[in-house]
């Protein structure tokens, strides 16, 4: 009687291999029609479902939500200035939701910029955690830096964030990432988001000229990226400081 129990175990677990992990799948609708589904197609485009009346797969479409894109953020720092400059859009699929926001905010009573780039919801949970991290180190601006970059890096929450972070205060520009990463960037020019990568170059390649101050070479170089990046108009925010670099 145990080896027919056992034997009947081990037929159900063939034929569920069979039917289900294998080249097709057997689907059932409410109307008792049946469709043959190949596995490799279904498995890629497809989300099972499992119906109460038969008990058997139903596999839908996967609607996973947009993402969000968009976002140039510049730091430019020459002479006794410095300057963060960032655009207004932001991007759900093929549409433009918002042309105006802004992205740029002034920390620590004015006394520290911050520009951020991804999502909206991740960018204020870091400017938040950031903002607790400067009264911790009483506006040290690396210090706190460090302390957030740990906090990111090691935190099962926030390492799901998708954002990053560049700051400046009068001192010292930085990048901060999730991956733990906080760095200074050579020649005080830094560029996160969509089009930060053209930006940069373009602020690279403005930097040496004399007669251009901060504010002009950040402003050129934007325009520059919003002429390149789908993700970037050219509605753009500047905040500025008093830099002794």
């Amino acid at each position: 009687y145990q080896r027919r129990v056992r034997g009947f175990f081990w037929l159900t677990k063939m034929l569920h291999k069979l039917f289900f992990r294998n080249t097709i799948l057997f689907n059932r609708s409410t109307t008792n029609q049946r469709t043959w589904l190949h596995k490799q197609a279904a498995v890629r485009t497809f989300t099972p479902y499992y119906h109460n009346n038969f008990n058997q797969p139903i596999w839908l479409p996967n609607h996973s939500p947009q993402e969000y894109h968009g976002t140039t953020i510049l730091a430019v720092r020459k002479d006794s200035k410095v300057v963060i400059i960032g655009d207004g859009q932001v991007s759900s699929g093929n549409s433009i939701v918002k042309s105006t926001a802004r992205k740029i905010r002034k920390l620590s009573q004015g006394s520290i910029l911050l520009g951020m780039a991804g999502s909206v919801g991740d960018c204020f949970a870091l400017v938040e955690r950031f903002e607790k991290h400067l009264e911790a180190h009483s506006g040290q601006l690396l210090q706190a830096s460090v302390a957030l970059a740990k906090q990111w890096r090691t935190d099962k929450y926030l390492r799901q964030l998708n954002a990053r972070l560049v700051v400046c205060d009068k001192e010292a520009t930085l990048t901060i990432s999730g991956n733990g990463d906080v760095l200074e960037p050579d020649h005080g020019i830094a560029g996160i988001g969509s089009g930060g990568e053209y930006a940069l170059a373009a602020a690279r390649a403005l930097i040496d000229e004399p007669h251009l101050d901060a504010e002009t070479i950040a402003r050129r170089a934007m325009k520059i990226a919003a002429e390149i990046c789908v993700y970037t108009n050219d509605n753009f925010i500047v905040e500025e400081l008093q830099s002794t670099k």
